[in-house]
Order: C-alpha cells, then sequence, then structure tokens
C-alpha cells in the first residue's frame, strides 16, 4: 500500500523502524577515527577530470538515456529529451567552506558551464546533497527545483523564487511538460543542518518517467527491501537505478545501504544497469574510500548485475550496457 509520509508534528518519521544512536556509543566511535588506519582519502588528489561540453551543448534525443556522474550523488541525467541535475554539490559537505569534508577531485565542469536544464532534483537537505552555494548559483536562473515536503525554505532562503520550487510528499508526482513524469518515493534516512532541526524536513527517493525510459534516483537510504520492492512493482522496470554504496557503517546501519544492501535494493527495484553513487568523492565513514565499489564489484559477478562505473565527468550512454572504467585504480 502506497502510503504518505508520517509527520508527528514535530518531525518526519520513516516507514519501519530505525535505530539512529550508534550502539557502540560515540566515544568508540571517535575512536575509531582517530586511530583507523584505513586508507579514508586518496593518497594524492585526483583528477583533473573534465566534461565534454561541446557534446552536452547538443539537445538531448527523445530516446537517449544518458548520465555523467559528477561525484558523490550529482548526476547530470538526460533522458528521452530532457536533462536534470541530482543533488548539486560543488564544494565541501559542510556548513562552512573552510573546513569539513572537501572534494577528493574538483568538480568536473564549472557550475556556469551547465547545459540548460529541465530540472533539479533533490533528495534531502544534508549537506554532502544540498550545497547552499550550488542553488544560489541557480538564483537568477529559471531551473525549477523539485524537493520533499519543507526543504522548499531552505532554497527560499538562498533566493530561489517559491514559484519555482514544488515539493512533494511520498507518492505525489508531477508532470514535467506533456512527456515526463516525476515521482516522490519513500527512502529510510532522516534530515536536519544543524542541532536543532534534525527530522523537520523529509527525505525522498524520486523516480523519472520519460515516454521510453524509466530512472531511479535513490538519495540516500538505509536497508528498505519491502519499500523498494513496492516502488519496483509500481514504477518498475528500471533501465537505471542510481543508488547509494558509501558512507555506511554498523554503527548507523539503519540510514546508509553500503553495497551488499544497494545490490539487494537494485533487484527489489527490477532494475537492470546500476549507477553506484555516494562514494568515492567525501571521506564521511570509516571504510577505504575504494571499498565500497570494489565490494560492489565482487557482489556484481557472482550476481550477474550490470554496473556502470565511468570516469567522474564521463557522459555515458546507458543504454549501451555495463561500464568499468576503472578510474579509481589510476
Amino acid at each position: 500500500m502506497q502510503t504518505a509520509s508520517q509527520f508527528s508534528g514535530k518531525k518526519y518519521l520513516n516507514a519501519i523502524d530505525t535505530a539512529m544512536s550508534a550502539p557502540g556509543g560515540y566515544g568508540r566511535m571517535l575512536r575509531r577515527w582517530l586511530l583507523g588506519k584505513e586508507e579514508r582519502t586518496p593518497r594524492q588528489k585526483l583528477g583533473p577530470f573534465t566534461v565534454d561540453l561541446a557534446a552536452l551543448a547538443e539537445s538531448v534525443p527523445a530516446s537517449a538515456l544518458r548520465v555523467t556522474w559528477l561525484g558523490h550523488s550529482s548526476v547530470l541525467l538526460e533522458i528521452d529529451g530532457k536533462r536534470f541535475l541530482t543533488d548539486p554539490v560543488w564544494g565541501r559537505a559542510s556548513p562552512v567552506g573552510f573546513a569539513g569534508p572537501k572534494r577528493f577531485f574538483s568538480m568536473p565542469l564549472p557550475i556556469t558551464a551547465l547545459p540548460d536544464l529541465d530540472g533539479i532534483i533533490l533528495s534531502h537537505d544534508h549537506y554532502d546533497h544540498l550545497d547552499k552555494a550550488a542553488v544560489q548559483a541557480f538564483a537568477s536562473t529559471q531551473v525549477p527545483f523539485f524537493c520533499p515536503l519543507g526543504v522548499g525554505a531552505h532554497l527560499q532562503r538562498w533566493g530561489i523564487a517559491a514559484s519555482r520550487i514544488t515539493e512533494l510528499d511520498w507518492w505525489q508526482r508531477v508532470e514535467i511538460g506533456s512527456t515526463h513524469t516525476l515521482v516522490a518515493t519513500p527512502a529510510r534516512h532522516f534530515s536536519g543542518r544543524g542541532l536543532r532541526n534534525r527530522d523537520s524536513t523529509l527525505w525522498a527517493s524520486w523516480v523519472v518517467l520519460g515516454p521510453q525510459h524509466r530512472a531511479f534516483f535513490g538519495g540516500d537510504s538505509g536497508p528498505f527491501e519491502t519499500g523498494f520492492q513496492e516502488i519496483g512493482a509500481a514504477y518498475g522496470p528500471f533501465d537505471l537505478t542510481m543508488l547509494e554504496i558509501g558512507a555506511y557503517d554498523k554503527e548507523w546501519a539503519d540510514i546508509h545501504m553500503g553495497p551488499a544492501h544497494a545490490a539487494v535494493a537494485h533487484q527489489a527495484l527490477r532494475g537492470r544497469l546500476l549507477l553506484p553513487l555516494h562514494w568515492g568523492t567525501f571521506n564521511l565513514a570509516f571504510h577505504s574510500w575504494t571499498e565500497p565499489v570494489e565490494q560492489l564489484q565482487t557482489i556484481a559477478a557472482a550476481q550477474g548485475m550490470e554496473l556502470l562505473l565511468p570516469t567522474p565527468g564521463q557522459r555515458v550512454d546507458a543504454l549501451q550496457g555495463g561500464l568499468n572504467s576503472h578510474w579509481w585504480r589510476r
């Protein structure tokens, strides 16, 4: 049964019980952070990676399904004649520009070099998914924003006109012209940009429906097989799923999937091709920076799952099947 989000009067709730506290305690987490020997960041700066700007300047064919992974959860999705940008983050995953997790590599293209967009899709308001400076860069444009309930207030404070913002609850949909549809769907996560506003805005995954192709953007989510099965039954099969695989740990196992649960989610969604997100860009957990993608490759090989692993900034045709650039090994 498709049910809307639940709001207690003070905060939004997940569809299933979700533990938020660390079972090992925060003291143990601090010790692991300070003393752990994992290679959590690359030994040398990565890149530079670049985007083929001339190719992006061309119009999107009506039958195309192309993606350009820009790092973390930022993806330029070209689907059946339209372009969407997901969770644009150009700077640090931090409330301040001089401290906090910084990118392993520079953004493959300047924000001013983006092609015309049909919409910006936001999954939730965490700093590694909602970049104030990036949003402000769009204030002088007419690009529409699509976001979960409550997130629009951030956008308005940063200069985005209310007329350009569409907020949706889980399972609500909006038509984009006469050809495309966006559907906000459930995820298992949380929200907040400070100590006092935890879960005051909603989090969501998204279905992108074109006349010929279907894509799924997972945002952030913990293990949620029944929820993904419901989404897959309603809107699958998907030609492309975009799912998080990094920043997981046993201390917060309910809110980030990791590679194994991402594979389960992909199958539950009835996905054909999986583009892994949320890895290789920021140091947000205890695992080594390449562990998520290496584990996912092992799982995919055992299950016969097709992966899309492009170099950051590489524009790829998802209709051509899987691709593995091994860019992190170079």
